[in-house]
Order: structure tokens, then C-alpha cells, then sequence
């Protein structure tokens, strides 16, 4: 290898990492049509709202476009816990509306799951279990692999879950006063603004932090090459075993038999 060559495989492993570490946060958070998932009935709300002011039509209308994505997943057979998780959203909030004949609470189920959200990933980077290791472990096929056996990979998960954390806590301080202060219209206009660039500033820190970070143990695949060692050990102690007993029905070496008998023979004679 020339000394051209090591910088250029290195180089490699890093994109290599780099783009492992993209797929997982892309396959964790949704990607583009999570994203749109999250985004969409929402900003349905707010508009037919904006335009007639009427809750029910468009409550119902927010309502019914996070089923029709659910039943798109369903039917192209996709993964549908994002759709899933925005359907239970929209439903808490077009129940909390409708009980209270206020707009404004549409959002605020949202709201508060962002708070909560928010003070659990700065909790639990607090308490040494950063959520955000939790949540990507099991994508990256480290699972808690990373506590204990992988120090750079817990500290680079416990930076992105101060970073979410922090995050989302800005945005409820900006949502909640103008949940008070600010009518319907304004609230959902800027709710729906804030969808997006928070969410991606998050991903994109993560992603940093994670692709400077030790590669992920893959906890996966040691316990099937363990389960192939131990296999192969018990194949080999079983192939031990039949020698053994083989051996031990082998015929002595040849001429014992008559040098038995002869010697039998010889005490016979003798008596």
C-alpha cells in the first residue's frame, strides 16, 4: 500500500459511516414523507379554518387526509408507525377542540407532546440514558451496546439529545405565549412555519455529532458469530466424541491375540 492509498481508504470508511449514519436518521425520523406526514394535516387545519372559520369542517378535513396517509402506507405496504403516531396526534386534537369548541386547542395535544418531549431528552441525557441513543440504537444494531462498551458513541448521543432537547424547548417557548396571546389563525400559521426548520436543525446536529463518533458496535452480529463459535465447538467436541468411542472398538495390534494365548498356553503347561 502506498502512502496515496490510506487516505483514500480512510476517506472511504468515513462517507461510508457518514451515509449508514444518514439512512438510520432518514429510516428513525421518517425522512421526506414523514416530514410531509407531519406537516399536512396541520396545515389543512389552519387554511380551511383561515378561510371559513369553521371548526368541524376543519377538524374533520385534518382528520381524514392522517387516515387517508395511514391507509397509503397500508395499501403500498410501508412502514406506518410515522403515519400512525399522526393520526393519534390529529384525533387527541380534533377531540380537544371539539370538547372545548375552541380552535386553538387543536394544537395544543401537539404542544404539549413537544414540551414533554423536550424535557425528556434533556432528563435522560441528564440521568447517562440519552433518549436519543435509545431511540437510534436498535437502528444502528447497537442497541445499549453503547453505554457501556463505546464511550465516544454515548457522549455523541447524549450532544444530540441536549441538542433536540434545547430545541424543541425554544420552540414551546415561542408556541405557548402565542397559544394566550395570538388567535387561531396566527397560532397555526406559526406552528405549521416551525414544523420543519426546528426538526431538521435537530437532524442535521445529530448527524454531525454521530458521524464524528465511533462506529456503532454491531451487538447483532456478535451474537451470531457466538452462536456459529458455539456450533462449531459443539460440532467438534461431537466429532471427538465418535473418534473416542470408535477408537476404543479398534482390534489390538496385530499378533496380541496369539501372544495372549500362547502365554496362556505356557501357564497351562507348566501347571
Amino acid at each position: 500500500m502506498t502512502s496515496l492509498d490510506k487516505p483514500t481508504e480512510e476517506t472511504t470508511e468515513a462517507d461510508d459511516a457518514r451515509a449508514v449514519t444518514e439512512a438510520a436518521l432518514f429510516e428513525a425520523f421518517g425522512g421526506v414523507r414523514g416530514m410531509v406526514e407531519t406537516v399536512l394535516p396541520g396545515l389543512l387545519f389552519v387554511t380551511i379554518f383561515t378561510l371559513n372559520n369553521d371548526l368541524h369542517m376543519s377538524a374533520i378535513a385534518a382528520l381524514a387526509v392522517s387516515v387517508v396517509l395511514v391507509v397509503v402506507r397500508l395499501v403500498m405496504k410501508d412502514t406506518v408507525k410515522h403515519a400512525f403516531s399522526g393520526v393519534f396526534g390529529v384525533a387527541f386534537g380534533v377531540v380537544f377542540a371539539m370538547m372545548t369548541d375552541n380552535a386553538k386547542n387543536f394544537y395544543l395535544p401537539g404542544m404539549l407532546y413537544t414540551l414533554g418531549l423536550a424535557l425528556a431528552y434533556i432528563v435522560t441525557s441528564l440521568a447517562g440514558v440519552p433518549l436519543i441513543g435509545l431511540i437510534l440504537g436498535p437502528v444502528f444494531k447497537e442497541n445499549l451496546s453503547w453505554r457501556t462498551r463505546n464511550p465516544g458513541r454515548k457522549k455523541a448521543y447524549t450532544k444530540a439529545s441536549y441538542a433536540w432537547g434545547f430545541i424543541l424547548l425554544a420552540k414551546s417557548a415561542i408556541l405557548f405565549p402565542l397559544y394566550w396571546w395570538a388567535d387561531t389563525e396566527q397560532l397555526g400559521w406559526v406552528l405549521v412555519t416551525l414544523k420543519i426548520p426546528p426538526f431538521l436543525l435537530a437532524v442535521w446536529l445529530t448527524w454531525v455529532f454521530l458521524a464524528k463518533a465511533p462506529a456503532p458496535i454491531d451487538v447483532f452480529a456478535e451474537m451470531e458469530a457466538a452462536e456459529e463459535a458455539e456450533k462449531a465447538e459443539k460440532a467438534e467436541r461431537e466429532r471427538e466424541r465418535g473418534q473416542e468411542e470408535a477408537g476404543g472398538a479398534l482390534p489390538g495390534p496385530p499378533g496380541a491375540d496369539g501372544e495372549a494365548a500362547d502365554l496362556r498356553g505356557g501357564r497351562h503347561r507348566k501347571a
